[in-house]
């Protein structure tokens, strides 16, 4: 627990500073043979080679295990200050645990310090010599900006009965989670004790030392008819959530006075099948949208009663996940379970059809996605086919830049002709993907679970800032 992945050897040579980016080469076990960059989807690994990890793909990237696998967490706003750029990071995080028995089944809140890494330029000032990349691992690089050594992590656990299908912190009152468990019930959490002492020690409860805290909820709704996954906070009201199950029902939440809510007893139905998720609007306090197994997205006017204001057909399987984009509140993404994922344009609603882009790159369902909080034009994808993909869709093919940045590197960068434009980085090595979160006040951060454990990562060529109306 707390430890980080120690990347075998970087590769020779690789792709540092081109629009695509990829956390992995492919080299053969046989010295004299040279390294190349690996093209997911299109190379095949020939017997005696083996995929490395390139670490210079990344300003950063650690791995860490909480003990049983996590299916959902939630990255925990901070009071570290935003647009925060200089190594070493400090996270904040809570996860719920997928235990063999429900018993054994908890919410971590865990604080990850000294996260250490290295900004490095997008295109090299110089060749780097053979002899100088060979190394198990870059912490040497790290001390030149921003830390060294493994980073620290800290974990209270807080007892909770049933595997914990998806959970999510409240923006405002950050102390604040909900959490869906595999039981059917939603509960909500004060965790403000745990985070509090976290914050105030380097030494509680590191590589996972401490006990489990029996700790009741502040609410306990069994309300539920099944288990379900859908589940947000409103960013614009605070205590304001709404919730979906497998059998198509979503239901309202209105905070009271005190750490109490009004949960209506009466659900808002407009799908035929299993709510899948749910994003309330970044600028309407009464909309929300959701989708489900139906291969629909509807959009909820609450002041309009229990049936949606719109619903459209957006994918042709289950549509999995969605984001609303808080930069661009006209735009939506979805994921689909055939792989595919879609950007939807509000504003063409009355023409009927929202879809302004659709992209078929992954293979198997999609599991996450969420816009990038510093970039509108940036979102972030992940996959079962183990990809973790980042998109930034305001980018065309540029013959000539290509061939301006191989003529800098001495690379030969020959990505396949139907590689999209738009896609800038592949993550590789987690099994199982299945949740992502860019950190809100960490440009450029994104944090992954997966069957193995968490993946903190930074890639090289994504090298954003918060806007100025955000910045501290």
């Amino acid at each position: 627990m707390g430890r980080t992945i120690k990347n075998p050897k970087r590769a020779k040579r690789k792709n540092k500073g081109s629009k695509k980016g990829d956390g992995s080469s492919s080299s053969s076990s046989v010295p004299s043979m040279p390294t190349r960059i690996w093209q997911p989807g299109v190379d095949k690994l020939e017997e005696g080679e083996e995929l490395q990890c390139d670490p210079s793909a990344y300003n950063s990237l650690h791995a860490f295990h909480i003990g049983w696998p996590c299916l959902s967490f939630d990255i925990v706003r901070d009071s570290l200050g935003s647009d925060r750029k200089d190594f070493p990071h400090t996270v904040y995080l809570v996860a719920g645990t997928q235990a063999e028995k429900a018993a054994w089944n908890s919410i971590g809140v865990f604080k990850i310090s000294n996260i250490s890494g290295k900004r490095r330029e997008l295109v090299p000032t110089k060749s780097e010599d053979d002899s100088d990349v060979e190394s198990d691992s870059d912490d040497s690089e790290d001390e030149e900006d921003g830390g060294s050594g493994t980073p620290v992590l800290q974990l209270r656990k807080v007892a909770h009965h049933g595997c914990v299908n998806r959970i999510r912190a409240m923006a405002q009152q950050p102390h604040i989670c909900a959490s869906w468990a595999d039981s059917g019930h939603v509960q909500v959490w004060d965790l403000c004790s745990h985070l509090n002492a976290l914050a105030e020690s380097e030494t509680e409860g590191v590589q996972g030392a401490s006990s489990v805290f029996n700790q009741a909820p502040l609410v306990n709704f069994h309300g539920h008819k099944d288990e379900g996954y859908a589940i947000d906070w409103s960013p614009l009201v605070p205590g304001k959530l709404a919730t979906g199950d497998c059998k198509n029902c979503i239901h309202l939440w209105e905070p009271t006075s005190g750490s109490t809510w009004n949960v209506d007893a009466t659900p808002y139905i407009g799908h035929s099948a299993s709510v899948e998720d749910i994003q309330w609007s970044p600028t309407e306090p009464h909309a929300f949208v959701s989708c489900s197994v139906d291969g629909t997205i509807a959009i909820w006017d609450t002041r309009l009663g229990k049936s949606p204001a719109v619903s459209f057909k957006a994918h042709e399987a289950d549509v999995n996940v969605i984001s609303w984009n808080r930069q661009a509140s006209c735009m939506l993404a979805s994921g689909s379970d055939d792989g595919t994922f879609s950007i939807h344009d509000f504003r063409l609603l009355k023409e009927g059809d929202t879809v302004v882009a659709h992209f078929k790159y992954h293979k198997y369902p999609v599991t996450s996605i969420q816009w990038s909080p510093q970039e509108a034009s940036t979102l972030a994808v992940s996959s079962s086919d183990n990809q973790l993909t980042i998109w930034d869709l305001s980018l065309e093919k540029d013959e000539e830049e290509e061939a301006e940045f191989k003529a800098q590197t001495k690379e030969l960068v020959n990505a396949p002709e139907d590689l999209p434009p738009q896609l800038l980085f592949v993550h590789q090595g987690q099994k199982d993907l299945k949740e992502l979160h860019w950190h809100t006040e960490i440009p450029g951060m994104v944090v992954s679970t997966a069957a193995d454990g968490f993946n903190i990562l930074m890639p090289s060529n994504i090298q954003s800032t918060l806007p100025s109306n955000d910045a501290a």
